[in-house]
């Protein structure tokens, strides 16, 4: 689990609550159904809107990755490259068959069989870069929706407070609802552009820093796949590929 993530929320979330306290204010006053309705409902909407079925299921699929990011160590993945470079040193390409059949990173075990095939160095590059330009197109666009969703939150908390200000000028002979409009028109701006600030936003930039971090990792095994396709002696490859654990 990503603590950091887990810290931030909470100091985020956190100090804005407990400042609205010391200022005499009180959590209830802050909570209101219709400037939820109205800024998450038609922030979700507009985001959806804008964005391609493929990329919003895999923004839900991803938006894990902010507090569970998938596991990428770099320099055990750095590693297993130079142990597959001394197999296939001593034993030949097709020594490294069944370490193919044992790897349970896709991305790895594709550039194996590759390299078992006795494909060229120039075609397994071609292939592997194609396959991490296309993921990380994937999941950028993905992050691009929460990107949208703080993009659009604190504008649509503004419609909020219209709104309620609306309501109030079409009650001023009724005192009573005068507090319910008002309310709705301050909480709805909060709302907006603090779940744009606090939460959104956020959560966009931590999906594309954990996307870089993949494709770091993606990159280097190329680099090492390729290397032991040349024929490049293993610590040559460890020289070469220690350069991305220092990023």
């Amino acid at each position: 689990m990503d603590k950091l993530s887990l810290v931030g929320v909470i100091v985020g979330f956190g100090a804005i609550l407990g400042g609205n306290f010391l200022e005499g204010g009180h959590i209830g006053a802050l909570m209101n159904l219709p400037a939820i309705l109205i800024v998450l409902g038609g922030t979700l909407g507009a985001a959806m809107l804008q964005t391609p079925y493929t990329s919003l299921s895999r923004a839900m699929a991803i938006t894990g990755w902010v507090f569970f990011p998938p596991p990428i160590q770099l320099n055990s993945g750095i590693k297993k490259v130079v142990e597959w470079s001394m197999t296939a040193r001593k034993e030949g390409l097709l020594g490294l068959e069944l370490v193919a059949e044992e790897e349970t990173n896709d991305f790895m075990k594709k550039g194996l069989e590759l390299l078992v095939d006795g494909s060229e160095p120039e075609v397994i590059r071609d292939i592997l870069e194609v396959e991490l330009f296309v993921g990380e197109q994937r999941d950028i666009n993905a992050a691009k929706f929460y990107e949208a969703m703080g993009g659009y939150s604190p504008t649509i908390g503004i419609i909020g407070a219209v709104l309620g200000l609306v309501h109030v000028m079409g009650n001023l002979a009724d005192p009573a609802a005068l507090g319910p409009g008002i309310a709705v028109a301050f909480v709805a701006t909060i709302y907006g552009v603090g779940l744009a600030n606090l939460l959104f936003l956020p959560i966009a930039s931590k999906l594309k820093s954990v996307t870089r971090d993949n494709v770091q990792f993606q990159e280097m095994v190329i680099e090492g796949i390729v290397s032991i396709a040349e024929g490049e002696n293993p610590k040559s490859i460890e020289l070469k590929l220690s350069g991305f654990s220092q990023t």
